[in-house]
């Protein structure tokens, strides 16, 4: 397996950064090489949000990347800077709740989710970005759900143990 390139881009607040270091986790659970190198605008919540990850079977050699296999979009802002990023072929996986406009490249996959209206759906407007890491799994299958769902069991423990089956049924409730 060569390495798959990956960023994951919003606004601050929206759990961009969780899903990265989620997908970091499990690959390394699965013996995977992986990096994750966040960035963020100074407004933390509500301004911009976004992160690199790469998993590969090889080493690694920097977590900088400027050609992507997939990018993931919560907003529009983000579909706009970072579908520019994606390989010919590659795939973008869009917010459809908040991203009304179609994306320019007609070279690439797009898997459109509803994420906003399947959160409010759970009723917890919060668990948006773990539905959109249950899509994005499924699409790409870069690490395993079982893995995931490892990483959420750590994530989700101690004094957070009371939002797991909220996040676990998050996770699996988008089926493509």
């Amino acid at each position: 397996m060569s390495a798959t390139k990956m960023f994951f881009a919003g606004s601050g607040g929206q759990g961009i950064l969780l899903m990265g270091q989620m997908i970091g986790s499990a690959a390394m659970l699965e013996d995977k090489e992986a990096t994750f190198f966040p960035s963020y605008g100074p407004e933390m919540r509500g301004g911009t949000a976004n992160c690199t990850v790469i998993v590969s079977k090889d080493p690694i050699s920097s977590p900088l990347i400027f050609e992507s296999d997939c990018v993931v979009a919560m907003t529009l802002p983000s579909m706009n800077k970072f579908e520019p990023t994606l390989k010919p072929g590659g795939l973008l996986i869009l917010n459809k709740s908040l991203i009304r406009h179609a994306p320019k490249r007609t070279d690439i996959s797009v898997l459109e989710v509803p994420v906003t209206e399947l959160a409010n759906e759970l009723g917890n407007a919060k668990v948006a970005n773990i539905i959109m890491l249950g899509a994005f799994i499924r699409a790409t299958n870069v690490v395993s759900s079982q893995s995931i769902e490892k990483v959420l069991h750590n994530v989700f423990s101690g004094k957070n143990a009371h939002l797991l089956d909220l996040e676990l049924k998050a996770f699996n409730y988008w089926q493509n």
